[in-house]
């Protein structure tokens, strides 16, 4: 049947169900509570990811898993996110859990992808809605990590944002208003302790950060040195996808073994096996 289509009407099929597979993906069993170890992903649009999907991108591992936007347990294959379905891509996510399910062989790691492109801080607060997506993300990211918890135990929680806050008038008060983000989400998940990982916004030659930027940059690290579970990565030598905002794909998977070898850092000096 397919090789009567026309040509163009094939790769229009081809590429549709390329996009949809990941959301169309069976949900799978998971271990012991105790065995499956969860990782909240928020933030802004380099969280989500933005990078150019390849089908190794799309290979699943069993040990890595992600809660998908019906609320399900399945493979984490890129896309994992669902905020702007037209333009989500690699991440960050994927390559992380991989990277820690190497070092931890005798659990499984569940993603839970809860980031919004293009969303400031603001919104990242109970109530708060976010237009461009009509979502609320604060909100939205605590009902979906509750639902999530039900299957496996809270060890992480992943944070790339500051692009949208760095400007005048938002940049100056972003290190309260992500200090206080990070205390709300602990609370409200009962996880005091949890590893909480910032990412640095993108260094890119071509567009140099200006007063705002270099504030939110300086207010991530600052947070990253006085929370004893923190840690700060740093996007040296990471390169854009050509729009100067976004990283590429090779780019965002490099990403992600550094935010797993924070996140392990951390674990090896908590002894949190």
């Amino acid at each position: 049947m397919l090789h009567s289509l026309p040509r163009t009407s094939l790769f229009a099929l081809l590429l549709l169900s390329y996009v949809v597979a990941p959301s169309l993906a069976e949900e799978v069993k998971v271990p012991k509570k105790e065995n499956f170890h969860l990782f909240l992903l928020i933030g802004q649009s380099n969280m989500a990811g933005r990078g150019k999907v390849t089908p190794d991108d799309q290979i699943e591992n069993p040990k890595v898993l992600m809660f998908n936007k019906e609320g399900q347990w399945v493979p984490a294959v890129d896309p994992l996110h669902f905020d702007k379905p037209k333009m989500v891509g690699v991440g960050l996510g994927r390559t992380f859990g991989l990277e820690v399910s190497k070092a931890n062989p005798d659990v499984t790691i569940g993603l839970i992808p809860c980031a919004v492109g293009g969303s400031p801080i603001a919104s990242w607060s109970p109530g708060a809605r976010d237009k461009a997506t009509n979502t609320h993300p604060y909100d939205d990211a605590l009902k979906r990590a509750k639902a999530a918890l039900k299957a496996g135990e809270l060890k992480g929680i992943l944070w790339h944002q500051g692009e949208a806050d760095s400007g005048k008038g938002k940049s100056e008060i972003y290190q309260q208003k992500l200090t206080e983000l990070i205390a709300r989400v602990r609370k409200e998940l009962d996880a005091e302790d949890v590893p909480f990982i910032i990412g640095q916004l993108g260094k890119f030659e071509e567009s140099p950060w200006n007063e705002a930027k270099q504030q939110v940059d300086q207010a991530h690290q600052a947070i990253a040195k006085s929370d004893g579970n923190s840690a700060f990565v740093s996007s040296d030598g990471l390169t854009h996808k050509g729009d100067k905002v976004h990283f590429n794909a090779k780019s965002y998977r490099e990403f992600g073994r550094r935010y797993a070898k924070a996140y392990l850092d951390l674990q090896s000096k908590s002894g949190d096996q």
